[in-house]
């Protein structure tokens, strides 16, 4: 192997682990608190709340939207937007059938 070539792989490899330490830490789609044991709790309520799933992502789309200029600011607003995707989402159908 050329030291261009391994020079390339070590960059490339060094990269997505900066990507993975990004998306593990990321509090807005990927926050470490709420999965246990390779279980999301936004899929456990899902399970838990069948058809009234569609409720709970309404109120924490409000929720978010209450508190934004209060408390975390921009961060509370994507979060809004994460629960408003995954509710455009279950009202597609997108999770019918999907675990």
């Amino acid at each position: 192997m050329t030291d261009y070539k391994r020079m390339i792989e070590e960059f490339e490899a060094e990269e997505e682990a900066l990507r993975q330490k990004k998306f593990k830490n990321d509090m807005v789609n990927n926050p470490a608190h709420y999965n246990k044991a390779g279980i999301e709790c936004v899929d456990a309520i899902a399970a838990a709340t069948g058809e009234g799933f569609e409720y709970y992502l309404q109120g924490n789309i409000l929720k978010y939207l209450w508190r934004y200029r209060y408390k975390n600011g921009s961060e509370d607003l994507k979060k809004a937007q994460w629960y408003l995707n995954r509710l455009i989402l279950e009202v597609e159908g997108y999770y019918d059938g999907h675990s």
